[in-house]
């Protein structure tokens, strides 16, 4: 099985075109913290290079920049080439299929972008185009016997919890 899932800060904006045959993509790297410090007590970090193509490629390049903490799943690509000075280099990057925001607004993992200005673009409500929002005034909904649905949750007291 051949998958990478991980999280971390893009280390600067996405950078992203399309091909000859009117493909989109995109590359970027992502800054990965290690789960544990160092000899000098500080944490290390991995840089992930990315490739993603087609409308993942558009989203990342539409709503993401440097410094947002973003979550992707893919394969690992290895590849070789012949160096100008005749060595042979080796390349490592992940063929993206999947990303997400991760974190809240404020601290820019759901802050989305937009190439120019920094912000995004967003309809009237507040909401951003292509990004399923949850209905602002959302009612409660009713069960088939007239009662509130507590969306599968039952008021329960304390003294009815056996710990």
């Amino acid at each position: 099985m051949n998958a990478w899932h991980g999280v971390g800060n893009l280390t600067k904006d996405p950078e992203g075109g399309t091909t000859q045959s009117g493909i989109a993509w995109c590359r970027f790297t992502v800054a990965c913290q290690r789960r544990f410090k160092d000899a000098n007590g500080n944490f290390q970090a991995d840089f992930i290079s990315c490739i993603a193509w087609r409308q993942t490629a558009e989203f990342v390049l539409r709503y993401f920049k440097k410094g947002n903490k973003i979550g992707v799943s893919g394969s690992i690509t290895t590849g070789s080439y012949d160096a100008q000075d005749g060595s042979k280099r080796y390349t490592t990057e992940i063929t993206v299929e999947n990303v997400e925001f991760v974190g809240s607004r404020q601290d820019g993992g759901g802050q989305a972008a937009q190439p120019g200005n920094g912000q995004a673009n967003r309809n009237p409500n507040g909401s951003i185009p292509g990004i399923m929002q949850p209905p602002r005034n959302q009612q409660q909904r009713m069960d088939l016997t007239g009662q509130h649905d507590n969306g599968g949750f039952m008021e329960v007291d304390d003294d009815e919890l056996p710990f």
